[in-house]
């Protein structure tokens, strides 16, 4: 994130879910380009420190509610991607309707989540209703959000978002923001629920997991903690 000039000073925060219910997460007050394995925390379910000297960043909290809200994230990103955070600040959307790729990647839209002061109720709650489909979010004033099954599905949405918003603003101008057909957008959501992504995706893959292997299952289990150890 550092490289690529999304943060700045002691910008953005990482965390990753670990397998005993526990959350790996960057330290605040520490340059994205100076972390490393060893100042890096492990907090609880209610953001205590269990492990590690360094202090929670004071945006846990919206980490631990996106995790709670989505089992399925197990990596949650936070920055400040100079354009599409200037899009935060304008309170302009950032489209993903103006090709047919980002559709399929990050859906019909990249909400905009309404400003709120930190830590207030609003903190988390504004993000609530786009949860459930989005995997990347614009918070007013506060730059980008973005979640993923990994960390680099994560930061991979986010890097599209900004890349996303550049191309949004040299469209503007040279002339118009235009969208592509309504029929082609249908076509392509319904792409992205067969690639297994969105909301649709994860409501067909919960009611079919009833079916799932129990062997498979052991073993996917099995590999997964040796590589955690």
């Amino acid at each position: 994130m550092h490289s690529r000039q999304w943060v700045a000073n002691h910008d953005g925060n990482i965390s990753v879910r670990l397998l005993d219910g526990r959350f790996l997460a960057t330290p605040t007050s520490v340059s994205k380009a100076t972390v490393s394995r060893e100042n890096l925390i492990v907090v609880d379910d209610q953001g205590k420190v269990v492990s590690g000297s360094g202090k929670p960043f004071s945006e846990l909290s919206l980490h631990l509610y996106i995790y709670r809200q989505r089992p399925d994230v197990q990596a949650v990103m936070h920055a400040h991607p100079p354009t599409a955070t200037g899009f935060s600040v304008a309170g302009v959307p950032v489209r993903t309707t103006m090709m047919p790729e980002p559709v399929v990647s990050l859906g019909a839209l990249v909400p905009l989540v309404p400003y709120a002061a930190p830590k207030k109720p609003e903190w988390t709650s504004g993000m609530g209703p786009h949860l459930a489909d989005a995997d990347v979010l614009l918070l007013e004033h506060h730059g980008v959000i973005s979640v993923g099954p990994d960390l680099e599905t994560a930061f991979l949405r986010m890097e599209l978002v900004e890349h996303l918003a550049k191309i949004q603003i040299a469209a503007h101008q040279v002339g118009l923001v235009r969208d592509i057909p309504d029929s082609d957008i249908e076509a392509l959501l319904e792409a992205r629920t067969k690639a297994g992504l969105g909301h649709a995706a994860r409501v067909t893959a919960t009611a079919g997991a009833q079916g799932t292997d129990p062997i498979r299952e052991m073993v996917v289990n099995e590999v997964s903690r040796a590589l955690h150890r």
